[in-house]
């Protein structure tokens, strides 16, 4: 009797050892909540998708991430979602870090005006084990376990009144920017007229006139078919491109086993790799899409280029002090190499 009963523990404990998320009691919730500024219909959004749709799968629905697009679950307020995050309203973020800027300012290092001027640069910084480790580091310090990077594309900026060609064009101009000081000041800088609001509240805005303009990727544009709110003129300028972070609130990924924290990270680096490829597909396409859908597009020529890049070196020097400097250089250092190819 004694021996079975020995046996039977035996047993128990070799189980708990192969199965200790189970053996232990370790509890999972019926469901994370993810944030996402835009639905699947937008690379961004699909991102999300996909990624949420590949951790059900793959941890045969143990782990369930729920989608919230259009950043439901702080009212439609993106740059709410960083500090949602920490209250535990938000269990799961796929943003970009240019709508924290108020909550976490050090993670924003991927938004200077031209600090990645073209997909080279930003390929190598991102490659850069150096840059990308000192980063994680950052996003792990405040609070979210860093997982995957995609991308949210090259913004570029339209308007209802008249071409942009140079910084001057921009003077008078009234330009939904999102909510970080930094777009403001660019805005500006160049003599127009940022207003900060929500992507809910700038569509209404954009077709009333309430404002003239608005900065965002050309696949925003397409996709949200804004030349059908007075958007008749496009620079397709690559003034700024951050980066689209996959991340998981600390306290829930310590609550996950080491086999499924491996899981969401693969599964989260998958997702980002079609994600990006999506947003290389619209960049490649977007002159053609627009210019077709009877929209003025100005591809600034390199000298035009040069032109918006001196207008915003104020702007540029100022938040690279203010944010990170140390780790602003060193992107600039990997740029310069990779400009040099």
């Amino acid at each position: 009797m004694k021996r079975r009963v020995f046996l039977k523990a035996t047993s128990a404990a070799a189980g708990a050892l192969a199965f200790p998320a189970i053996a232990l009691g370790q509890q999972y919730k019926t469901e994370y909540k993810m944030s996402t500024v835009v639905p699947p219909v937008f690379a961004w959004g699909k991102g999300g998708e996909i990624f949420a749709n590949l951790v059900r799968e793959r941890t045969g629905g143990r782990i369930n991430i729920k989608q919230y697009p259009g950043a439901s679950l702080v009212q439609g307020d993106q740059t709410r979602e960083f500090s949602a995050m920490r209250q535990g309203v938000i269990d799961v973020l796929c943003g970009a870090p240019i709508n924290w800027y108020s909550t976490v300012r050090e993670i924003a290092v991927f938004t200077l005006p031209f600090i990645t001027p073209d997909h080279k640069s930003l390929d190598a910084v991102l490659a850069s084990r150096e840059i990308m480790d000192e980063y994680f580091g950052l996003v792990r310090k405040a609070g979210a376990e860093p997982i995957a990077v995609g991308e949210t594309g090259f913004r570029q900026i339209s308007n209802s009144k008249r071409p942009i060609a140079k910084p001057d064009d921009l003077k008078g101009l009234k330009i939904r920017v999102v909510g970080s000081p930094m777009y403001g000041e660019i805005m500006s800088g160049m003599g127009a007229n940022p207003t900060f609001m929500s992507w809910a509240d700038a569509q209404p805005a954009l077709a009333s006139g309430a404002v003239d303009g608005q900065e965002n990727p050309l696949e925003v544009f397409m996709v949200g078919k804004i030349h059908t709110l007075g958007q008749k003129f496009v620079t397709k300028w690559n003034y700024s491109n951050d980066i689209l972070l996959f991340a998981i609130a600390g306290s829930i990924w310590q609550s996950w086993s080491a086999q499924d924290q491996g899981i969401v990270r693969q599964a989260a680096q998958d997702a980002a790799r079609e994600q990006i490829g999506m947003v290389r597909k619209y960049f490649a396409e977007d002159v053609e899409k627009v210019r077709a859908l009877g929209v003025e597009v100005n591809v600034p020529t390199p000298a035009e280029m040069s032109a918006w890049q001196a207008a915003n070196r104020g702007v540029y020097a100022k938040w690279k002090a203010q944010v990170n400097p140390g780790l602003i250089s060193k992107i600039e250092q990997v740029v310069a190499q990779s400009r040099k190819g």
